[in-house]
């Protein structure tokens, strides 16, 4: 086919390769996750854990399991064999399942033992990494993950430092792997040689020592790289997690309320207990003022009070809407600029006054009481 055949052929719409493809998703999330989203994270089952440390601790207990069973598989495997050729003659393989029974049946007898250590292995190491969690949302279906993104991709596994640091990791594997049973074998060149001229069984031994030694110095190795794999994946978890300051915004907003609706709440909530408050000023027996910034109405009545009482207190705008309800419930209004400030500030509402504030609450009440005639008596 040549170029001007080409342009002939029946294309309706070119490909096109869009640039929003490679556009980075993470553009502007700076900040660092915040602990709600760090706890949504772990409940979705996106947590900080190294494959290379499960798998190292799998195969290191899978092959130790196996070492220590080895007299034990291997006397099951010949129990096997002999059972086979014992009944080959009265075996009848195109109708009889005995074959399959019995296969199935020595073969659960070898691989079980393992399997299960494997299990445990496997599900150890997820716990050493991540702790008690179980949750299906890593493997339930979801749209997003069906659809093609075709910039994170390429990113991903071209260009991200994931894909470089997962490129050197395989090859410092295959370098580990391949170092360790290079110092090995040459270690036991010698008995391998005279190996040929030895019997089955030794010579079995000697190559199966030396596969044993490999596999377990190799996971070994593998579970000291798995340190440096759980810091890296530790980092891309974090960077996965981060948020932009309007994904805070938003969540703060969410969770907290908005700040807006959360200040005329709060104007209200005062409202409200001003409202409560100013009900008490004519019960009052005194209105201590600053004058002007503050006021502060006291209750004192001996038969139910150890002390007097701050019933009411209030600054600027609310200290005036007290002394106005004072005056117009002829309650007694008194300027003391000390006491005022202090009572403001050291007593709340409904509580008692300190037992330093005795003197000259007493001093006042008694000049009030002279006044007005009542038979009460100071504090």
């Amino acid at each position: 086919m040549y170029i001007d055949d080409f342009y002939k052929l029946p294309i309706s719409t070119p490909f096109e390769i869009h640039l929003q493809w490679f556009a980075a998703e993470d553009e502007g999330r700076t900040e660092e996750p915040t602990e709600h989203k760090l706890r949504k994270a772990r409940e979705e089952g996106k947590v900080v854990k190294s494959s290379e440390f499960t798998s190292a601790l799998i195969l290191l207990s899978s092959i130790v399991v196996l070492a220590i069973l080895s007299s034990g598989i291997l006397k099951t495997m010949l129990n096997m064999l002999k059972f086979f050729l014992v009944n080959s003659s009265e075996i009848d393989v195109t109708k009889s399942a005995i074959v399959s029974k019995a296969f199935i049946s020595f073969f659960v007898k070898i691989s079980a033992p393992i399997f299960i250590v494997a299990f445990v292995a496997a599900l150890l190491g997820n716990i050493f990494q991540v702790g008690f969690m179980f949750t299906v949302k890593p493997i339930t279906p979801d749209i997003k993950k069906i659809i093609p993104k075709f910039g994170k991709f390429f990113k991903r596994a071209m260009f991200s430092s994931e894909a470089a640091f997962n490129l050197g990791k395989s090859i410092f594997k295959v370098l580990i792997i391949g170092f360790v049973a290079y110092l090995n074998i040459r270690a036991e060149i010698p008995k391998i040689t005279k190996s040929v001229e030895a019997p089955f069984f030794m010579s079995f031994n000697l190559i199966a020592g030396i596969a044993f030694r490999i596999i377990v110095e190799s996971a070994l190795a593998l579970l000291v790289l798995a340190i440096p794999d759980y810091m890296f994946q530790k980092r891309l978890h974090m960077e996965s997690l981060k948020m932009s300051k309007q994904e805070i915004k938003e969540e703060r907003r969410m969770y907290e309320g908005d700040p807006l609706v959360k200040s005329r709440l709060r104007e209200r909530m005062r409202d409200m207990l001003s409202q409560n408050m100013l009900r008490n000023v004519p019960k009052a027996d005194v209105v201590i003022t600053n004058p002007t910034h503050f006021a502060i109405a006291l209750q004192w009545e001996r038969a139910r009070m150890i002390a007097p009482t701050v019933t009411a207190k209030g600054a600027d705008n609310i200290a005036f809407k007290i002394k106005e309800i004072a005056g117009e419930s002829k309650v007694p209004i008194v300027e003391n600029k000390p006491l005022a400030r202090a009572l403001y500030s050291e007593v709340e509402i409904g509580d008692e006054i300190p037992e330093k504030f005795y003197e000259a609450m007493a001093t006042i009440l008694a000049h009030i009481y002279k006044l007005s005639g009542k038979e009460q008596e100071a504090v």
